[in-house]
């Protein structure tokens, strides 16, 4: 038994600390789920805090059947397949949109303030950005399964658990999910292909003219992280495989520390006394 399902055990005891040290351990979890499903940072921020107040008032019905991140992965799949449309969910237009503005002709001129370390946040910021709305322009259901399956690598019997449905039809919606995703990426992607037209640098340098993006509110750059990925995978990406490669790309996606509040909010609810059934 490892820790976090000793700390579940607690606290189904009622001990309350013991809790709090589960939503600690499972929370980045959560809000890097909520990140890559919603695709704003702000609006992850009220989802995970939802999914882990239902973590914690359903803690009861965990039967240890599987281990408690399958369980606490269904939990917040259940919820990020019901929640409202996000402003960022919305502002991602149709694929053919996406396929003409990669392909328009760009200015690579940067203005002159901007350093190379400046530079490189900037390019940082598209990248990510770019990577969520390729996410959110698949529907939640195959956002979802390509999410656990090539980003946290979840097995096809996991998947299926989370998601219920069989691991088999997990399985397709997995590949069809990369499907669409290689397809685009194949054709417009420079990280996929260095031939391709649209490349992050200069995509900056256009968002930047536009007001697009803004070196002092960057939503993703920068941010503290739980995990920072190689950063060196990039300039490694060309060595692999063009069939892995866009798995590996999402998968360079930081790993977002989940707000210090989080944890201490639990404390909060568990000391409102709306939930009797610690007492």
């Amino acid at each position: 038994m490892n820790g976090l399902e000793i700390l579940v055990r607690q606290a189904k005891d009622g001990d309350k600390e013991a809790l709090e040290g589960i939503v600690r351990q499972i929370q980045d979890r959560v809000y890097n789920l909520a990140v890559r499903m919603l695709g704003d940072p702000v609006d992850a921020e009220d989802a995970a805090q939802e999914i882990l107040v239902k973590v914690i008032t359903r803690l009861e019905t965990f039967r240890e059947e599987s281990a408690f991140t399958t369980w606490v992965y269904s939990v917040a799949a259940r919820h990020l397949m019901d929640v409202r449309k996000t402003r960022f969910e919305h502002s991602v237009r149709t694929m053919e949109y996406m396929e003409e503005l990669a392909a328009l002709p760009i200015d690579e001129k940067w203005p002159r303030q901007f350093n190379p370390a400046e530079r490189a946040l900037l390019v940082e910021e598209v990248r990510i950005s770019c990577l969520l709305a390729l996410l959110v322009w698949l529907d939640r259901p195959h956002r979802l399964a390509y999410v656990l399956g090539d980003v946290f690598r979840v097995t096809g019997e996991q998947g299926g658990a989370i998601m219920d449905i069989t691991p088999e039809a997990f399985r397709q919606r997995l590949s069809r999910a990369r499907a669409s995703l290689g397809r685009f990426m194949s054709d417009y992607c420079s990280l996929i292909r260095q031939d391709n037209p649209c490349e992050c640098a200069r995509q900056a340098s256009r968002q930047l003219s536009e007001g697009i993006i803004d070196l002092n509110d960057l939503k993703f750059a920068g941010k503290p992280c739980a995990a920072r990925h190689d950063p060196t995978i990039l300039e490694k990406l060309h060595q692999m495989d063009e069939l892995i490669r866009v798995a590996v790309l999402f998968r360079t996606h930081p790993d977002y520390a989940a707000p210090d509040d989080f944890a201490s909010g639990v404390r909060e609810l568990l000391e409102s006394g709306r939930f009797d059934f610690f007492e």
